[in-house]
Protein backbone atom coordinates (compact mmCIF):
# COMPACT_ATOMS: atom_id res chain seq x y z
CA UNK A 1 0.00 0.00 0.00
CA UNK A 2 1.18 3.86 -0.91
CA UNK A 3 0.14 7.29 -1.48
CA UNK A 4 -0.81 6.30 -5.24
CA UNK A 5 -0.70 2.22 -5.68
CA UNK A 6 -3.35 0.47 -3.48
CA UNK A 7 -3.51 3.44 -1.37
CA UNK A 8 -6.60 3.68 1.56
CA UNK A 9 -7.69 7.29 0.56
CA UNK A 10 -10.20 6.19 -2.14
CA UNK A 11 -11.17 3.43 0.18
CA UNK A 12 -11.81 5.60 3.21
CA UNK A 13 -13.34 8.14 1.34
CA UNK A 14 -15.59 5.79 -0.33
CA UNK A 15 -16.77 4.13 3.18
CA UNK A 16 -17.32 7.76 4.76
CA UNK A 17 -19.88 8.55 1.69
CA UNK A 18 -21.57 4.89 2.08
CA UNK A 19 -22.05 5.79 5.68
CA UNK A 20 -23.40 9.40 5.05
CA UNK A 21 -27.20 9.69 5.70
CA UNK A 22 -28.34 10.21 2.04
CA UNK A 23 -25.95 7.86 0.24
CA UNK A 24 -27.04 6.84 -3.40
CA UNK A 25 -25.92 3.44 -4.62
CA UNK A 26 -24.26 3.68 -8.14
CA UNK A 27 -22.01 0.77 -7.85
CA UNK A 28 -23.82 -0.98 -11.03
CA UNK A 29 -21.36 1.19 -13.21
CA UNK A 30 -18.76 -1.34 -11.97
CA UNK A 31 -20.53 -4.19 -13.69
CA UNK A 32 -20.12 -2.39 -17.03
CA UNK A 33 -16.45 -2.11 -16.45
CA UNK A 34 -16.01 -5.47 -15.61
CA UNK A 35 -15.59 -7.20 -19.37
CA UNK A 36 -12.50 -4.68 -20.17
CA UNK A 37 -10.43 -6.69 -16.90
CA UNK A 38 -9.28 -9.92 -16.39
CA UNK A 39 -7.63 -11.32 -19.42
CA UNK A 40 -4.80 -9.07 -20.60
CA UNK A 41 -6.60 -8.72 -23.99
CA UNK A 42 -7.45 -4.93 -24.90
CA UNK A 43 -11.74 -5.10 -25.25
CA UNK A 44 -12.86 -3.32 -28.23
CA UNK A 45 -16.64 -2.45 -29.50
CA UNK A 46 -17.35 -2.46 -33.19
CA UNK A 47 -17.74 0.97 -32.68
CA UNK A 48 -14.40 1.36 -31.47
CA UNK A 49 -12.64 -0.66 -34.04
CA UNK A 50 -13.81 1.55 -36.40
CA UNK A 51 -12.12 4.65 -34.85
CA UNK A 52 -8.97 2.38 -33.65
CA UNK A 53 -9.91 3.34 -30.39
CA UNK A 54 -9.57 0.85 -27.13
CA UNK A 55 -12.69 0.75 -24.50
CA UNK A 56 -10.34 0.16 -21.69
CA UNK A 57 -9.44 3.83 -21.65
CA UNK A 58 -12.07 5.66 -20.51
CA UNK A 59 -12.93 9.81 -20.20
CA UNK A 60 -15.53 11.00 -18.21
CA UNK A 61 -16.43 14.63 -18.53
CA UNK A 62 -18.75 16.46 -16.27
CA UNK A 63 -19.18 19.99 -14.78
CA UNK A 64 -18.00 20.09 -11.03
CA UNK A 65 -20.01 18.69 -7.91
CA UNK A 66 -21.70 15.95 -10.26
CA UNK A 67 -19.97 12.94 -8.51
CA UNK A 68 -17.14 12.70 -10.59
CA UNK A 69 -15.04 11.68 -7.62
CA UNK A 70 -17.03 9.70 -6.34
CA UNK A 71 -17.43 7.55 -8.76
CA UNK A 72 -13.30 7.94 -9.17
CA UNK A 73 -12.95 6.53 -5.36
CA UNK A 74 -15.55 4.05 -5.93
CA UNK A 75 -13.65 2.24 -8.69
CA UNK A 76 -10.63 2.37 -7.04
CA UNK A 77 -11.75 0.96 -3.67
CA UNK A 78 -12.92 -2.17 -5.31
CA UNK A 79 -10.46 -3.26 -7.62
CA UNK A 80 -7.30 -2.40 -5.01
CA UNK A 81 -5.66 -4.71 -3.86
CA UNK A 82 -4.08 -5.10 0.01
CA UNK A 83 -8.10 -4.87 1.67
CA UNK A 84 -11.28 -6.60 2.28
CA UNK A 85 -13.61 -4.39 0.86
CA UNK A 86 -17.07 -7.12 1.54
CA UNK A 87 -17.90 -4.77 4.33
CA UNK A 88 -18.31 -1.30 2.25
CA UNK A 89 -19.92 -3.22 -0.99
CA UNK A 90 -21.13 -6.39 0.20
CA UNK A 91 -24.80 -4.80 0.94
CA UNK A 92 -24.90 -2.66 -2.58
CA UNK A 93 -26.16 -3.52 -5.99
CA UNK A 94 -23.10 -4.60 -7.44
CA UNK A 95 -22.85 -7.61 -4.79
CA UNK A 96 -25.29 -9.15 -6.99
CA UNK A 97 -23.06 -9.38 -10.14
CA UNK A 98 -21.87 -12.66 -11.09
CA UNK A 99 -18.29 -11.31 -11.58
CA UNK A 100 -18.36 -9.50 -7.98
CA UNK A 101 -16.18 -11.76 -6.01
CA UNK A 102 -13.65 -12.35 -8.85
CA UNK A 103 -12.70 -8.42 -9.13
CA UNK A 104 -13.53 -7.25 -5.65
CA UNK A 105 -9.30 -6.79 -4.50
CA UNK A 106 -7.83 -8.16 -7.19
CA UNK A 107 -6.24 -5.73 -9.04
CA UNK A 108 -3.17 -2.77 -9.05
CA UNK A 109 -4.72 0.54 -8.72
CA UNK A 110 -2.92 3.43 -9.27
CA UNK A 111 -5.13 6.40 -7.93
CA UNK A 112 -4.20 9.53 -8.34
CA UNK A 113 -6.04 13.29 -7.32
CA UNK A 114 -4.61 15.36 -9.55
CA UNK A 115 -6.14 18.38 -8.22
CA UNK A 116 -3.51 18.35 -5.51
CA UNK A 117 -0.42 20.72 -5.79
CA UNK A 118 3.34 20.93 -3.99
CA UNK A 119 3.04 23.31 -1.06
CA UNK A 120 3.66 26.56 -2.99
CA UNK A 121 3.88 25.27 -6.46
CA UNK A 122 4.90 27.62 -9.08
CA UNK A 123 6.14 25.52 -11.65
CA UNK A 124 4.40 22.90 -13.31
CA UNK A 125 8.11 21.02 -13.24
CA UNK A 126 7.39 21.14 -9.20
CA UNK A 127 3.73 19.92 -9.78
CA UNK A 128 4.87 16.94 -11.91
CA UNK A 129 7.79 15.89 -9.88
CA UNK A 130 5.83 15.23 -6.78
CA UNK A 131 3.72 12.86 -9.02
CA UNK A 132 6.42 11.08 -10.21
CA UNK A 133 8.41 10.78 -7.12
CA UNK A 134 5.10 9.24 -5.25
CA UNK A 135 4.92 6.75 -7.84
CA UNK A 136 8.30 5.50 -8.05
CA UNK A 137 8.47 5.17 -4.25
CA UNK A 138 5.36 3.33 -4.38
CA UNK A 139 6.60 1.21 -7.24
CA UNK A 140 10.43 0.27 -5.42
CA UNK A 141 8.46 -0.35 -2.44
CA UNK A 142 5.98 -2.63 -3.65
CA UNK A 143 8.07 -4.37 -5.88
CA UNK A 144 11.30 -4.82 -4.48
CA UNK A 145 12.76 -7.29 -6.68
CA UNK A 146 12.36 -5.40 -10.07
CA UNK A 147 15.36 -3.35 -9.75
CA UNK A 148 13.69 -0.13 -9.83
CA UNK A 149 16.06 2.57 -11.15
CA UNK A 150 14.49 5.85 -10.03
CA UNK A 151 16.13 7.98 -12.99
CA UNK A 152 14.25 5.83 -15.62
CA UNK A 153 11.27 7.42 -17.07
CA UNK A 154 8.13 6.33 -15.03
CA UNK A 155 6.76 3.80 -18.24
CA UNK A 156 10.29 2.44 -18.59
CA UNK A 157 9.84 1.40 -14.88
CA UNK A 158 5.94 0.44 -15.11
CA UNK A 159 7.19 -2.03 -18.22
CA UNK A 160 10.56 -3.28 -15.94
CA UNK A 161 7.88 -4.45 -13.63
CA UNK A 162 5.42 -6.02 -15.98
CA UNK A 163 8.01 -8.16 -17.88
CA UNK A 164 9.66 -9.33 -14.51
CA UNK A 165 6.44 -9.87 -11.97
CA UNK A 166 4.53 -12.31 -14.69
CA UNK A 167 2.87 -9.65 -16.49
CA UNK A 168 1.29 -7.60 -13.83
CA UNK A 169 -1.12 -5.10 -14.99
CA UNK A 170 -2.32 -1.92 -13.48
CA UNK A 171 -5.81 0.37 -13.18
CA UNK A 172 -4.85 3.70 -13.39
CA UNK A 173 -7.58 6.13 -12.15
CA UNK A 174 -6.71 9.95 -12.52
CA UNK A 175 -9.05 12.11 -11.24
CA UNK A 176 -9.56 15.71 -12.42
CA UNK A 177 -6.97 15.18 -15.33
CA UNK A 178 -7.48 18.82 -16.79
CA UNK A 179 -6.94 20.12 -13.48
CA UNK A 180 -3.19 21.79 -14.32
CA UNK A 181 -4.39 23.36 -17.05
CA UNK A 182 -6.47 25.95 -15.31
CA UNK A 183 -3.16 26.84 -13.30
CA UNK A 184 -1.57 29.87 -13.57
CA UNK A 185 2.33 28.94 -13.69
CA UNK A 186 1.09 26.31 -17.33
CA UNK A 187 3.00 27.36 -20.02
CA UNK A 188 2.00 26.36 -23.93
CA UNK A 189 5.26 23.90 -23.53
CA UNK A 190 4.02 22.35 -20.23
CA UNK A 191 0.75 21.77 -21.63
CA UNK A 192 2.93 19.57 -24.37
CA UNK A 193 4.96 18.09 -21.92
CA UNK A 194 2.06 17.30 -19.81
CA UNK A 195 -0.04 15.49 -22.42
CA UNK A 196 3.25 13.73 -23.55
CA UNK A 197 3.58 12.59 -20.30
CA UNK A 198 0.13 11.05 -19.88
CA UNK A 199 0.60 9.44 -23.52
CA UNK A 200 3.77 8.03 -22.55
CA UNK A 201 2.48 6.42 -19.83
CA UNK A 202 -0.60 5.13 -20.55
CA UNK A 203 -0.80 4.89 -24.59
CA UNK A 204 -0.42 0.95 -25.60
CA UNK A 205 1.24 0.45 -23.11
CA UNK A 206 0.72 -3.50 -22.13
CA UNK A 207 0.92 -2.95 -18.16
CA UNK A 208 -2.57 -1.09 -18.19
CA UNK A 209 -5.20 -2.84 -17.49
CA UNK A 210 -7.70 -0.14 -17.63
CA UNK A 211 -7.45 3.94 -17.67
CA UNK A 212 -9.75 5.73 -16.18
CA UNK A 213 -10.00 9.85 -16.23
CA UNK A 214 -12.47 12.50 -15.22
CA UNK A 215 -12.32 16.19 -15.83
CA UNK A 216 -14.62 19.00 -16.40
CA UNK A 217 -13.67 19.54 -20.33
CA UNK A 218 -13.15 16.81 -23.53
CA UNK A 219 -9.56 16.01 -24.08
CA UNK A 220 -9.68 17.56 -27.16
CA UNK A 221 -9.76 20.91 -25.84
CA UNK A 222 -6.67 20.64 -24.82
CA UNK A 223 -5.29 18.35 -27.53
CA UNK A 224 -5.21 18.42 -31.05
CA UNK A 225 -2.63 15.88 -32.00
CA UNK A 226 -2.93 12.01 -31.22
CA UNK A 227 -1.28 12.26 -27.57
CA UNK A 228 -4.68 10.82 -25.85
CA UNK A 229 -7.01 9.85 -28.93
CA UNK A 230 -7.38 6.27 -27.43
CA UNK A 231 -9.29 7.86 -24.94
CA UNK A 232 -13.01 7.22 -25.07
CA UNK A 233 -14.83 10.54 -24.20
CA UNK A 234 -18.46 10.31 -22.09
CA UNK A 235 -19.82 13.90 -22.11
CA UNK A 236 -22.86 14.54 -20.50
CA UNK A 237 -24.24 16.23 -23.15
CA UNK A 238 -23.25 14.00 -26.29
CA UNK A 239 -23.08 10.79 -25.13
CA UNK A 240 -25.46 7.81 -23.09
CA UNK A 241 -23.32 5.72 -22.00
CA UNK A 242 -22.77 5.86 -18.11
CA UNK A 243 -25.15 8.95 -17.89
CA UNK A 244 -27.17 7.28 -14.84
CA UNK A 245 -23.92 7.92 -12.43
CA UNK A 246 -23.71 11.41 -12.38
CA UNK A 247 -26.08 13.27 -11.13
CA UNK A 248 -29.38 12.41 -9.51
CA UNK A 249 -32.28 11.07 -11.45
CA UNK A 250 -36.00 11.37 -10.63
CA UNK A 251 -36.26 8.29 -8.58
CA UNK A 252 -33.22 8.32 -6.76
CA UNK A 253 -34.46 12.16 -5.31
CA UNK A 254 -37.57 10.59 -4.46
CA UNK A 255 -35.65 7.88 -2.68
CA UNK A 256 -33.36 10.37 -0.55
CA UNK A 257 -36.52 12.93 -0.35
CA UNK A 258 -38.45 9.60 1.53
CA UNK A 259 -35.10 9.09 3.79
CA UNK A 260 -35.47 12.57 4.74
CA UNK A 261 -38.92 13.09 5.82
CA UNK A 262 -38.87 10.01 8.06
CA UNK A 263 -35.41 10.72 10.17
CA UNK A 264 -36.31 15.16 9.76
CA UNK A 265 -38.25 16.58 12.47
CA UNK A 266 -39.78 19.74 11.63
CA UNK A 267 -38.91 19.37 7.55
CA UNK A 268 -39.25 22.42 5.78
CA UNK A 269 -37.44 21.18 2.20
CA UNK A 270 -40.10 20.28 -0.45
CA UNK A 271 -40.57 17.36 -3.14
CA UNK A 272 -41.18 20.26 -5.32
CA UNK A 273 -38.91 22.72 -4.07
CA UNK A 274 -35.64 20.40 -4.52
CA UNK A 275 -36.99 19.53 -8.03
CA UNK A 276 -37.30 23.58 -9.07
CA UNK A 277 -33.68 23.99 -6.77
CA UNK A 278 -31.57 21.63 -8.80
CA UNK A 279 -33.08 19.88 -11.38
CA UNK A 280 -32.91 20.89 -14.79
CA UNK A 281 -30.04 18.94 -16.09
CA UNK A 282 -30.31 16.92 -19.63
CA UNK A 283 -28.42 14.53 -20.62
CA UNK A 284 -27.82 13.09 -24.15
CA UNK A 285 -30.09 10.05 -23.10
CA UNK A 286 -33.12 12.65 -22.52
CA UNK A 287 -33.06 12.15 -18.86
CA UNK A 288 -33.47 14.90 -16.19
CA UNK A 289 -30.72 15.27 -13.82
CA UNK A 290 -30.50 16.86 -10.23
CA UNK A 291 -27.29 18.63 -9.19
CA UNK A 292 -26.08 15.60 -6.44
CA UNK A 293 -23.95 18.06 -4.20
CA UNK A 294 -27.00 20.61 -3.84
CA UNK A 295 -29.66 17.87 -3.00
CA UNK A 296 -27.39 15.78 -0.55
CA UNK A 297 -26.94 19.59 0.85
CA UNK A 298 -30.09 21.26 1.23
CA UNK A 299 -31.29 17.42 2.70
CA UNK A 300 -28.58 17.38 5.47
CA UNK A 301 -29.29 21.17 6.38
CA UNK A 302 -33.39 21.09 6.23
CA UNK A 303 -33.02 23.71 3.86
CA UNK A 304 -33.16 25.02 0.06
CA UNK A 305 -30.11 27.11 -0.62
CA UNK A 306 -27.05 27.43 -3.06
CA UNK A 307 -24.98 25.06 -2.70
CA UNK A 308 -23.43 24.67 -5.97
CA UNK A 309 -20.53 25.45 -5.33
CA UNK A 310 -18.29 26.44 -2.26
CA UNK A 311 -17.61 30.04 -3.59
CA UNK A 312 -20.10 30.84 -5.62
CA UNK A 313 -20.52 31.03 -9.22
CA UNK A 314 -21.53 34.32 -9.51
CA UNK A 315 -18.21 35.58 -10.80
CA UNK A 316 -17.04 32.21 -13.05
CA UNK A 317 -20.85 33.34 -14.82
CA UNK A 318 -19.73 36.79 -15.58
CA UNK A 319 -16.27 35.43 -16.20
CA UNK A 320 -17.70 33.94 -19.40
CA UNK A 321 -20.06 36.50 -20.29
CA UNK A 322 -17.79 39.55 -20.07
CA UNK A 323 -15.41 38.12 -22.81
CA UNK A 324 -18.53 39.48 -25.46
CA UNK A 325 -21.13 41.73 -23.33
CA UNK A 326 -22.73 42.64 -26.41
CA UNK A 327 -23.07 39.40 -28.22
CA UNK A 328 -24.57 37.45 -25.70
CA UNK A 329 -26.75 40.24 -23.91
CA UNK A 330 -29.49 39.46 -25.75
CA UNK A 331 -29.61 35.42 -25.46
CA UNK A 332 -28.82 36.47 -21.52
CA UNK A 333 -32.35 38.84 -20.85
CA UNK A 334 -34.19 35.63 -22.87
CA UNK A 335 -32.64 33.00 -20.68
CA UNK A 336 -33.34 34.77 -17.19
CA UNK A 337 -36.92 35.13 -18.75
CA UNK A 338 -36.92 31.39 -18.77
CA UNK A 339 -36.85 30.95 -22.62
CA UNK A 340 -34.46 28.49 -24.31
CA UNK A 341 -32.12 29.92 -26.71
CA UNK A 342 -30.81 28.38 -29.69
CA UNK A 343 -26.97 27.45 -29.58
CA UNK A 344 -25.08 24.70 -30.97
CA UNK A 345 -23.32 23.46 -28.45
CA UNK A 346 -19.06 22.39 -29.35
CA UNK A 347 -17.87 21.20 -25.94
CA UNK A 348 -14.31 21.33 -27.40
CA UNK A 349 -14.53 24.77 -28.13
CA UNK A 350 -14.97 25.57 -24.53
CA UNK A 351 -11.65 27.31 -24.12
CA UNK A 352 -11.47 28.81 -21.07
CA UNK A 353 -9.20 31.84 -21.64
CA UNK A 354 -10.42 32.92 -25.11
CA UNK A 355 -13.61 32.87 -25.53
CA UNK A 356 -14.70 35.30 -28.49
CA UNK A 357 -17.96 34.22 -30.04
CA UNK A 358 -21.53 33.79 -28.61
CA UNK A 359 -21.66 29.91 -29.28
CA UNK A 360 -18.41 29.27 -27.72
CA UNK A 361 -19.24 31.60 -24.36
CA UNK A 362 -22.58 29.22 -24.40
CA UNK A 363 -20.67 25.68 -25.04
CA UNK A 364 -18.35 26.89 -22.31
CA UNK A 365 -21.37 27.51 -19.72
CA UNK A 366 -22.98 24.22 -20.46
CA UNK A 367 -20.00 22.40 -20.38
CA UNK A 368 -19.18 24.16 -16.35
CA UNK A 369 -22.76 23.33 -15.35
CA UNK A 370 -24.20 26.98 -15.59
CA UNK A 371 -26.64 25.94 -18.68
CA UNK A 372 -27.52 23.05 -19.69
CA UNK A 373 -28.78 22.12 -23.30
CA UNK A 374 -31.61 20.08 -24.64
CA UNK A 375 -32.90 19.64 -28.47
CA UNK A 376 -30.49 22.66 -30.06
CA UNK A 377 -31.35 24.97 -27.32
CA UNK A 378 -29.35 26.34 -23.93
CA UNK A 379 -31.21 27.61 -20.93
CA UNK A 380 -30.38 28.06 -17.15
CA UNK A 381 -31.61 24.95 -15.34
CA UNK A 382 -33.10 25.98 -12.26
CA UNK A 383 -33.64 28.41 -9.37
CA UNK A 384 -29.99 27.96 -7.73
CA UNK A 385 -28.44 28.86 -10.74
CA UNK A 386 -31.35 31.32 -11.78
CA UNK A 387 -30.20 33.29 -8.55
CA UNK A 388 -26.55 33.56 -9.69
CA UNK A 389 -27.77 35.41 -13.27
CA UNK A 390 -30.43 37.27 -11.57
CA UNK A 391 -27.15 38.90 -8.90
CA UNK A 392 -25.18 39.16 -12.02
CA UNK A 393 -27.35 41.63 -13.82
CA UNK A 394 -27.79 43.56 -10.58
CA UNK A 395 -24.35 44.19 -10.09
CA UNK A 396 -22.68 44.33 -13.14
CA UNK A 397 -23.12 48.42 -14.86
CA UNK A 398 -21.21 47.01 -17.46
CA UNK A 399 -24.13 44.75 -18.76
CA UNK A 400 -25.56 48.13 -20.43
CA UNK A 401 -29.04 48.38 -20.70
CA UNK A 402 -29.64 44.90 -18.76
CA UNK A 403 -28.48 46.32 -15.82
CA UNK A 404 -30.05 49.66 -16.00
CA UNK A 405 -33.79 47.92 -16.27
CA UNK A 406 -33.17 45.30 -13.58
CA UNK A 407 -31.93 48.09 -11.15
CA UNK A 408 -35.06 49.82 -12.43
CA UNK A 409 -37.10 46.89 -10.89
CA UNK A 410 -37.64 47.33 -6.87
CA UNK A 411 -39.35 50.97 -7.88
CA UNK A 412 -41.57 48.88 -10.74
CA UNK A 413 -43.00 46.29 -7.81
CA UNK A 414 -43.19 49.15 -5.28
CA UNK A 415 -45.37 50.80 -8.14
CA UNK A 416 -47.23 48.04 -9.07
CA UNK A 417 -48.30 47.57 -5.36
CA UNK A 418 -49.05 50.89 -5.23
CA UNK A 419 -50.99 51.31 -7.78
CA UNK A 420 -48.70 54.05 -9.50
CA UNK A 421 -49.02 53.47 -13.03
CA UNK A 422 -47.53 56.71 -14.05
CA UNK A 423 -44.15 55.20 -12.17
CA UNK A 424 -44.79 51.92 -14.09
CA UNK A 425 -45.19 53.96 -17.87
CA UNK A 426 -41.80 55.87 -17.14
CA UNK A 427 -39.82 52.26 -16.43
CA UNK A 428 -41.72 50.74 -19.39
CA UNK A 429 -41.29 53.59 -21.68
CA UNK A 430 -37.37 53.83 -20.21
CA UNK A 431 -36.86 50.32 -21.05
CA UNK A 432 -38.38 51.49 -24.60
CA UNK A 433 -36.01 53.95 -25.25
CA UNK A 434 -32.78 51.93 -24.09
CA UNK A 435 -33.03 50.48 -27.84
CA UNK A 436 -33.33 46.87 -26.70
CA UNK A 437 -33.30 44.61 -30.17
CA UNK A 438 -36.08 42.89 -28.04
CA UNK A 439 -38.05 45.35 -28.25
CA UNK A 440 -39.10 44.75 -31.35
CA UNK A 441 -41.81 43.29 -29.51
CA UNK A 442 -42.82 40.95 -33.28
CA UNK A 443 -44.40 38.50 -30.77
CA UNK A 444 -45.14 38.79 -27.26
CA UNK A 445 -41.64 36.88 -26.29
CA UNK A 446 -40.01 40.54 -26.15
CA UNK A 447 -42.37 41.95 -23.97
CA UNK A 448 -42.52 39.30 -21.96
CA UNK A 449 -38.54 39.37 -21.67
CA UNK A 450 -38.30 42.95 -20.81
CA UNK A 451 -41.45 42.79 -17.86
CA UNK A 452 -38.92 40.01 -16.40
CA UNK A 453 -36.07 42.21 -16.38
CA UNK A 454 -38.02 45.36 -14.87
CA UNK A 455 -39.94 42.79 -12.20
CA UNK A 456 -36.67 41.13 -11.75
CA UNK A 457 -36.31 42.25 -7.20
CA UNK A 458 -39.71 40.89 -7.09
CA UNK A 459 -38.35 37.63 -7.22
CA UNK A 460 -36.74 38.01 -3.35
CA UNK A 461 -40.32 38.25 -1.93
CA UNK A 462 -42.39 36.42 -4.81
CA UNK A 463 -42.45 33.13 -6.32
CA UNK A 464 -42.99 34.33 -10.19
CA UNK A 465 -44.54 31.62 -12.49
CA UNK A 466 -44.70 32.25 -16.27
CA UNK A 467 -47.82 30.65 -17.98
CA UNK A 468 -49.07 29.43 -15.16
CA UNK A 469 -52.65 26.99 -15.10
CA UNK A 470 -55.28 29.41 -13.63
CA UNK A 471 -58.84 29.08 -13.98
CA UNK A 472 -59.84 28.00 -17.36
CA UNK A 473 -56.21 28.85 -19.18
CA UNK A 474 -52.39 30.34 -18.59
CA UNK A 475 -51.79 33.26 -16.97
CA UNK A 476 -49.12 35.36 -18.44
CA UNK A 477 -47.54 35.79 -14.92
CA UNK A 478 -48.67 35.34 -11.41
CA UNK A 479 -46.79 36.70 -8.48
CA UNK A 480 -47.28 34.52 -5.32
CA UNK A 481 -46.00 36.22 -2.50
CA UNK A 482 -43.50 34.57 0.38
CA UNK A 483 -45.26 36.30 2.90
CA UNK A 484 -48.98 35.34 2.49
CA UNK A 485 -50.29 38.62 3.64
CA UNK A 486 -48.82 40.47 0.97
CA UNK A 487 -50.57 41.23 -1.91
CA UNK A 488 -50.89 38.55 -4.87
CA UNK A 489 -50.18 40.15 -8.13
CA UNK A 490 -51.69 38.93 -11.93
CA UNK A 491 -50.19 40.16 -15.02
CA UNK A 492 -51.60 39.50 -18.35
CA UNK A 493 -49.60 41.19 -21.43
CA UNK A 494 -51.27 42.14 -24.73
CA UNK A 495 -49.56 43.75 -27.85
CA UNK A 496 -52.32 46.09 -29.70
CA UNK A 497 -54.96 45.65 -27.69
CA UNK A 498 -56.00 48.10 -24.30
CA UNK A 499 -55.37 47.38 -20.65
CA UNK A 500 -58.88 46.85 -20.51
CA UNK A 501 -59.01 43.88 -22.45
CA UNK A 502 -55.99 42.25 -20.98
CA UNK A 503 -57.49 42.51 -17.29
CA UNK A 504 -61.09 41.57 -18.70
CA UNK A 505 -59.18 38.55 -20.11
CA UNK A 506 -57.99 37.59 -16.53
CA UNK A 507 -61.57 37.75 -15.26
CA UNK A 508 -63.09 35.96 -17.37
CA UNK A 509 -60.68 33.03 -17.71
CA UNK A 510 -60.98 33.32 -13.24
CA UNK A 511 -57.23 33.46 -13.23
CA UNK A 512 -58.09 34.88 -9.50
CA UNK A 513 -58.64 30.97 -8.26
CA UNK A 514 -55.46 30.62 -8.02
CA UNK A 515 -55.07 32.21 -4.83
CA UNK A 516 -58.64 30.44 -3.59
CA UNK A 517 -57.72 27.73 -1.14
CA UNK A 518 -59.57 23.89 -1.35
CA UNK A 519 -63.58 24.32 -0.69
CA UNK A 520 -64.15 24.41 3.12
CA UNK A 521 -60.37 25.51 3.44
CA UNK A 522 -59.08 28.66 4.92
CA UNK A 523 -57.18 30.75 2.10
CA UNK A 524 -53.25 30.80 2.16
CA UNK A 525 -53.23 33.86 0.97
CA UNK A 526 -54.54 36.97 2.99
CA UNK A 527 -53.59 40.24 1.14
CA UNK A 528 -55.35 41.95 -1.67
CA UNK A 529 -55.38 40.62 -5.46
CA UNK A 530 -53.85 42.85 -8.00
CA UNK A 531 -54.84 42.52 -11.69
CA UNK A 532 -52.20 44.03 -13.77
CA UNK A 533 -52.75 44.30 -17.55
CA UNK A 534 -50.04 45.78 -19.55
CA UNK A 535 -49.72 46.65 -23.22
CA UNK A 536 -47.96 47.96 -26.54
CA UNK A 537 -49.51 49.55 -29.12
CA UNK A 538 -47.13 48.75 -32.34
CA UNK A 539 -48.73 51.40 -34.27
CA UNK A 540 -48.08 54.45 -31.50
CA UNK A 541 -45.05 52.44 -30.27
CA UNK A 542 -46.13 53.34 -26.81
CA UNK A 543 -47.10 51.16 -23.80
CA UNK A 544 -50.08 51.56 -21.33
CA UNK A 545 -50.76 50.01 -18.09
CA UNK A 546 -53.53 49.37 -15.83
CA UNK A 547 -54.21 48.16 -12.55
CA UNK A 548 -57.51 46.97 -10.34
CA UNK A 549 -58.12 45.21 -7.57
CA UNK A 550 -60.05 41.89 -7.97
CA UNK A 551 -60.31 40.97 -3.98
CA UNK A 552 -59.77 41.80 -0.80
CA UNK A 553 -59.35 38.61 1.69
Amino acid sequence: MGLYLNSRRPRNNYLEIVRSDYFTDKTMMLKELFPLLGNGDIVCSQSDEQTGQSSKYICITRPRRFGKTVAASMIAAFFEKGFDSHKIFGGLEISTCRQYEEHLNQHNVIYITLSECPDECSTYRQYISRIKRRIMNDLAHEFPNACIDTEDALWDVFNNIYELEREVKFIFVLDEWDFVFHRDFLTENDKHEYLSFLSNLLKDQPYVELAYMTGILPIAKYSSGSELNMFLEYTMATEEKYCEYFGFTETEVDALYQKYITRTRNARVTREGLRLWYDGYHTRAGRHIYNPRSVTAALTNNNLGNYWTSSGPYDEIFYYISKNIDDVRDALVLMISKEAVPAKVREYAAVSMNLTTKEEILSAMVVYGFLTSENGKVFIPNKELMDQFETMLLKEPSLGYVHRLAKESDRMLLATLAGDTDTMLEILEYAHNTEIPLLSYNNETGLTAVVNLIYLSARDTYRIEREDKAGIGYADFIFYPKNPKDDCIIIELKVNHTPAEAIQQIKDRGYALRFSGKLAEKNEYTGRILAVGITYDKAIKTHDCKIEVLKTF
